[in-house]
């Protein structure tokens, strides 16, 4: 760094303000006649354009905002849990396979990709459609 890289914050002399006459006078960069060249409001309030950018609560692009389920295989769990246990998302909790979602227990949803070979009920979880045949379900 050297003494012609450093900047002032404070500037040395105000903004020149332009349509107060000499140079920069007459149109002040506005054109000639038309809309957009006539004072008072601008053609389009910036109130409007933040108000457009916030996302509206309807139809069918806000699904996004519903909280989707946390998925967990069938291969995890089989490695994780013996055979004939209950699988809760209690329990998936403690074994350290989902976390807690905005302080509480999450919905989870059990996706099948193990062999299949060990036997256990399931409690509060959803199932997806290739295991749900296979598997013993407890409400």
């Amino acid at each position: 760094m050297q003494i012609h890289n450093l900047t002032s914050h404070i500037r040395s002399h105000p903004a020149r303000r332009i349509g107060r006459g000499g140079k920069r006078g007459t149109y002040s960069g506005r054109g000639i006649k038309g809309q957009k060249a006539r004072a008072g409001a601008k053609f389009r309030p910036e109130e409007r354009d933040t108000l457009k950018r916030i996302p509206k609560l309807r139809g069918y692009r806000f699904k996004s905002f519903q909280t989707r389920p946390v998925v967990v295989s069938l291969r995890v769990i089989e490695e994780k849990f013996p055979s004939g246990s209950e699988i809760t998302p209690k329990a998936l909790l403690e074994k350290g396979l989902i976390r807690n979602v905005r302080g509480g227990l999450p919905r989870v949803k059990i996706l099948g990709g193990g062999h299949g070979t060990k036997i256990y009920s399931f409690k509060n979880v959803l199932l997806s459609g290739t295991i749900a045949g296979k598997i013993e379900v407890k409400k």
